[in-house]
């Protein structure tokens, strides 16, 4: 079996569509979603795109959802201001039923896989979406936000960068984003077995941000320069991440 890892598509549909052709040029037979599906400037088209698979999938929830269906049930996001309108207007996108779905999303899921062992899918850690570490996060610091695990392997997401590292016995591996990558451009995603196998797609990224800017997203601007063309380097982001 081979599955393939997407983590944080963050409503990036040209994103996704280009991850989808290179899933069935390596024949996955399954995919698992890791979170943060929105929110993002076209939020209900990718949802739809991915339920359209012609291969099983499973999602797990990320905070992305969990702060979209908070404004959609009209309780407080909790995210930063500067997000607020973004949130409401994904919110405001979706079908009720699309927020039943989503709501219905696991924290975790747990696949038993030949050549790699036991593995645990989450958004961030098991515990909470929200909890940010990377490569460069002390062990022991991880040690005591991952908790003991059942697990070989832990597939995580959040951070928006790869990383591949051993704590103890357990291989910690970050599939990247999707939709919006820190680093050099592109979509970032994961293949698992019979190892792990990290991957990036190239895409027409002034088509993407061409579409993307067509939207009404009220970050659409920021997004295509910032998330699409010019991503921030992974530099810059373990630097305020680590600072947290």
């Amino acid at each position: 079996m081979r599955v393939a890892a997407l983590y944080d598509i963050h409503g990036n549909l040209p994103a996704l569509e280009a991850v989808l052709e290179d899933i069935a040029c390596v024949g996955a037979d399954r995919v698992v979603v890791g979170g943060d599906v929105v929110p993002g400037p076209m939020p209900r088209e990718t949802l739809v795109r991915l339920l359209e698979l012609d291969i099983p999938f499973q999602f797990i929830v990320g905070n992305g959802e969990l702060a979209v269906l908070a404004e959609m049930n009209g309780r407080d996001s909790g995210v930063p201001a500067r997000y607020r309108d973004s949130i409401r207007w994904n919110a405001a996108q979706l079908h009720p039923s699309e927020g039943e779905l989503l709501a219905a999303w696991p924290t975790t899921l747990h696949i038993n896989m030949s050549g790699i062992g036991k593995v645990l899918f989450c958004h961030a850690t098991p515990q909470n979406p929200n909890d940010v570490f990377t490569r460069l996060t002390p062990d022991d610091k991880l040690v005591s936000m991952i908790g003991e695990m059942d697990a070989d392997v832990l597939v995580c997401g959040h951070t928006h960068m790869q990383f591949n590292r051993m704590i103890g016995g357990l291989r910690v591996v970050n599939a990247g984003s999707v939709g919006m990558p820190f680093g050099d451009p592109g979509a970032y995603w994961l293949l698992l077995g019979p190892d792990v196998e990290f991957h990036r797609t190239e895409y027409d990224l002034e088509m993407a941000a061409t579409r993307i800017r067509q939207t009404h997203y009220p970050e659409a601007q920021q997004f295509a320069a910032n998330h699409v063309l010019f991503p921030p380097s992974e530099e810059k982001m373990l630097a305020g991440f680590n600072a947290m």
